[in-house]
């Protein structure tokens, strides 16, 4: 196989956005806060994020004290300290300098392997990917020169969660609620709920769709596009591992006749591709459509069998290389090795005459042995 400087390619240097991973731990340590003090009875307040903290707020000191001891013994990488005001009891709570460095890290490595997957979905031979510095990866992909899908399937940060719909404005299915639509445009939507938007029959359509995640991309152990037979489009089949298969089984259970949207995040925007209605309890295996064409569909599946970005990154350096250097560089090599080979050759049988003649001989028997090998590797 040949490498970037011989075949040519696409060269990139990555940043990771570390502040990203730490709002993204951030965001996850409100709600197992929630999760901890809802399991063991401890009445508190509220959870909110204060900066690079977390502000938990008690109606008493007891109940403080009660909260700290059970947060400190789980979350051993925060540091939780008091703070009164006049009207409540607060505990804030921030990462321990040895922590962040730890999820950065985290971070980073994941992206790393995340970025090998999407790379060998490519086909790409002989990739480069390792890390550079603390927060920056280097990219090469020998014989790529599609710069435009390159940077598509590498710095896309998408996230797949299926979450029930609240309020829609179709009357065939049972969350059928245009009043609920239209407060939420106005902007008085319901709390643990959003209002988007999806493509459906080539307009917008406002839906009114839950927080509450019922799987993740997490939970996908296989993502294939094909073609829509019945619908003249594209699709994406997915298979869920058992934990994803047993929630997709038990919300379609409860949720006939309601709508179940299949969202796509990135980069912190939430984009819905299909929000069809469930007709009977479905299993480990479901369709995506709304696809545009193929390739969406074809990105798409890679991304979801690749796996998700642990954080964004920026594309600080793009380098093409074209492959008419690479070829001048292979005539160069071929040309310097028969000149100094030629050379020699004449210079050992003017010198030794026969005994020139018979080294040339073994010189040559020498060098196609090497070229034998490192083909054979």
């Amino acid at each position: 196989y040949l490498g970037l400087d011989l075949r040519g390619g696409v060269h990139f240097l990555l940043q990771v956005d570390m502040k990203s991973v730490l709002d993204k731990a951030l965001e996850t340590a409100i709600s197992d806060f929630r999760s901890t003090l809802r399991e063991q009875n401890i009445p508190y307040s509220g959870v909110s994020r204060e900066g690079n903290s977390l502000s938990i707020k008690f109606r008493d000191a007891a109940m403080r004290g009660k909260g700290m001891s059970e947060l400190k013994q789980r979350f051993n990488g925060m540091d939780f300290n008091d703070s009164d005001s006049s009207s409540d009891f607060r505990l804030i709570a921030t990462f321990k300098p040895q922590e962040e460095q730890s999820i950065q890290k985290a971070a980073v490595q994941q992206n790393l392997t995340t970025l090998r997957n999407r790379v060998n979905e490519l086909g790409v031979a002989e990739p480069v990917i390792q890390q550079q510095g603390v927060d920056r990866i280097v990219v090469q992909l020998p014989g790529m020169q599609d710069t435009t899908r390159a940077e598509g399937i590498l710095g896309r940060t998408a996230t797949l969660q299926v979450r029930m719909v609240e309020a829609h404005l179709n009357a065939d299915s049972r969350d059928y609620n245009p009043e609920k639509i239209e407060a939420a445009r106005s902007g008085i939507i319901p709390a643990g709920t959003e209002l988007l938007y999806s493509r459906r029959d080539g307009r917008e359509e406002p839906l009114l769709i839950s927080k509450q995640v019922v799987f993740t991309g997490e939970n996908l152990s296989g993502a294939d596009a094909s073609i829509d037979q019945q619908n003249s489009g594209s699709v994406v089949s997915v298979k869920l591992d058992a934990k994803g298969g047993i929630a997709m089984k038990n919300a379609s259970r409860e949720g006939i006749k309601r709508r179940m949207a299949v969202v796509l995040i990135e980069k912190g925007q939430a984009e819905v591709l299909t929000a069809p209605t469930i007709q009977s309890e479905l299993s480990n295996r479901f369709q995506i459509t709304g696809m545009r064409n193929t390739q969406e569909a074809n990105d798409l599946a890679l991304l979801m069998r690749a796996g998700a970005l642990a954080a964004p990154m920026e594309i600080v350096e793009k380098r093409t290389v074209g492959p008419s250097l690479g070829a001048d560089n292979i005539a160069r090599g071929f040309d310097s090795t028969k000149i100094g080979f030629i050379a020699i050759a004449i210079f050992m049988i003017a010198y030794y005459m026969m005994f020139g003649g018979i080294s040339v001989l073994a010189l040559g028997a020498n060098l196609l042995s090497a070229l034998l090998a490192l083909a054979t590797l």
